[in-house]
C-alpha cells in the first residue's frame, strides 16, 4: 500500500467531519503558542517533527491550480483553499472562532488532532496528562486503534485524490513523543 504527496496535498472535498470536537468554551491557541514548549529535544520536540511533515504545508496545497482544477471539477463554488469541503481537512477553520490565534494558512497542525487547546496550554495543566485531558486535550493515549481512528477522518476515500492509506507507514512520518515533564 503507497500513499504519496497527493493523498495529503490534495485532499480536497473530503466530507469528514472536523478533525476534532471542540471541548465546550475553548478557542484555538496556535502552533506558535504550542510550540513555545514542545519545541525542545528535551521535551520531545514535536514542533520540529510537525514543521517536517507535510501536515504543515497542508492548507498550501490548495493554492494550486491542481487543487483548483479539483475543487472545480468536484463542482465547488469557491476556489479550493477557500472551499469548507476542501478545507475540511486541510485546516479546521470550521472549529476555530474567529477571535482565536489559529492561522489556517499554517495548515494541519496540532490542535487539528488534540483540540482546542485554551484549556490545557497551561504548563501547570500540561505537566499533569489527565489534567490535560480533563482540559480538553484529545486522548489518544499510546493506542494506536485511536490514533488511526483520528487520521482516517480526513484520510480516506472521500477524497477525490485518495491512495491507500497505509497507517503504520504515515504514523512512522508523523509521530511524536509525549513530552516530557520535569
Amino acid at each position: 500500500m503507497k500513499w504519496g504527496l497527493t493523498i495529503l496535498a490534495l485532499t480536497v472535498c473530503a466530507t469528514a467531519p472536523a478533525a476534532t470536537a471542540t471541548a465546550q468554551g475553548a478557542t484555538h491557541v496556535g502552533v506558535a503558542s504550542c510550540g513555545l514548549c514542545h519545541k525542545s529535544e528535551a521535551k520531545g520536540n514535536q514542533l520540529g517533527q510537525w514543521q517536517k511533515s507535510r501536515h504543515a504545508q497542508a492548507y498550501t496545497t490548495l493554492t494550486t491550480a491542481k487543487a483548483d482544477s479539483i475543487a472545480k471539477a468536484k463542482g465547488l463554488a469557491k476556489p479550493a483553499a477557500e472551499s469548507p469541503e476542501c478545507l475540511e481537512c486541510h485546516a479546521i477553520t470550521a472549529a476555530a472562532p474567529p477571535d482565536s490565534k489559529f492561522n489556517m494558512k499554517e495548515g494541519v497542525q496540532c490542535e487539528s488532532c488534540h483540540g482546542a487547546g485554551s484549556g490545557y496550554k497551561a504548563l501547570a495543566v500540561m505537566k499533569d496528562y489527565a489534567k490535560s485531558v480533563a482540559g480538553g486535550m484529545q486522548d489518544f493515549g499510546k493506542d494506536p486503534a485511536k490514533i488511526k481512528a483520528q487520521c482516517i477522518k480526513c484520510h480516506n476515500d472521500r477524497s477525490p485524490t485518495a491512495k491507500e492509506f497505509n497507517f503504520d507507514e504515515q504514523w512512522a512520518k508523523v509521530a511524536h513523543p509525549r513530552p516530557k515533564v520535569s
